[in-house]
């Protein structure tokens, strides 16, 4: 018996071997290490922390803008009539945002799709490179 689990063994490539890589199974090495919290999401931070920094500043220079009005008309400020005013102006921004994006996005996935003259030119051109190696090595697919 014992010679059986020799043979077995001697069979079984080594862990460092490159051909057990190579037929799809994993080489032992250090195990796979997530990077830290914080440093995996920066990007997601950072850009929430640029989203409420800007919407912090519109909300500061809109409430500044409605009390200068509010006092050039000799009334008193009013939360009641700013918020809805400010969540308004905030919604349309967004709004204005997202339809641009969502436009650039789709326009160009659909232009892309239907083949605009820029992504006919790209295909053209590899295909006449493609061409012109197939008759630098005497090749030609059409006479086989």
């Amino acid at each position: 018996m014992a010679d059986t689990t020799a043979a077995a063994d001697s069979a079984r490539p080594a862990s460092g071997d490159r051909s057990a890589r190579g037929r799809g199974e994993r080489a032992s090495g250090p195990p796979f290490r997530k990077p830290r919290w914080p440093r995996a999401y920066a990007f997601a931070l950072v850009t929430g922390a640029l989203f409420l920094f800007s919407w912090l500043g519109q909300f500061l220079f809109q409430m500044t803008v409605a009390g200068n009005q509010a006092s050039q008309h000799g009334q008193s400020f009013a939360w009641a009539e700013f918020l809805p005013e400010f969540l308004a102006s905030t919604f349309e921004n967004w709004q204005s945002e997202f339809l641009q994006l969502v436009w650039q996005a789709a326009g160009l996935a659909l232009f892309y799709h239907w083949g605009s003259s820029q992504s006919r030119e790209s295909d053209e051109r590899i295909e006449a490179k493609l061409d012109a190696l197939l008759r630098e090595r005497n090749l030609d697919p059409g006479n086989p």
